[in-house]
């Protein structure tokens, strides 16, 4: 079961209402494209039939998603520990460099100069994941392992 934050979960909602209200301008483009004769070599229409292919799939795993994920209350968990929807900061043991982390569920694939998003799936989200305040975390990186220390739960 997937883990994701109420804000998480408007996002995806917001995107698959976009593409559900862009399925119509799709239907408009093939029926332009078809009205201009031979389909064989129509590169409008198979450009179209191809994005309303890949739209379809999208709409169905959007719709997968949020129909099995398990929205989180951020204020519903304990106090003083790291959960899904936490922004963390750490302290690497090694270098010293303190960087904000962000432990979502799916990445949303936006950057930000802010904070560095983990997803609960990896392998810094699941060591951040229930963790505390002072506990020193050990994230398998390709690497090797890196050691941080939660310094503070923002």
């Amino acid at each position: 079961m997937e883990f994701i934050t109420e804000d998480e979960r408007a996002q995806l909602k917001a995107k698959l209402d976009g593409l559900h209200a862009n399925r119509p301008k799709i239907s408009e483009r093939i029926a332009e494209a078809r009205a201009l004769g031979d389909l064989k070599e129509n590169a409008e229409y198979h450009s179209a039939r191809e994005q309303q292919g890949l739209e379809e799939a999208e709409i169905r795993r959007l719709e997968e998603r949020l129909a099995t994920a398990q929205v989180i209350d951020k204020s519903s968990g304990a106090a003083g520990v790291v959960f899904i929807g936490s922004m963390v900061k750490l302290k690497d043991k090694k270098t010293g460099d303190e960087d904000v982390y962000r432990l979502v569920g799916e990445s949303s694939g936006e950057m930000s100069d802010e904070f560095i998003e983990v997803t609960t799936s990896s392998p810094m989200g699941e060591a951040l994941m229930k963790s505390r305040v002072g506990e020193v975390v050990n994230v398998r990186a390709p690497r090797g392992v890196k050691s941080f220390e939660i310094l503070e739960i923002l």
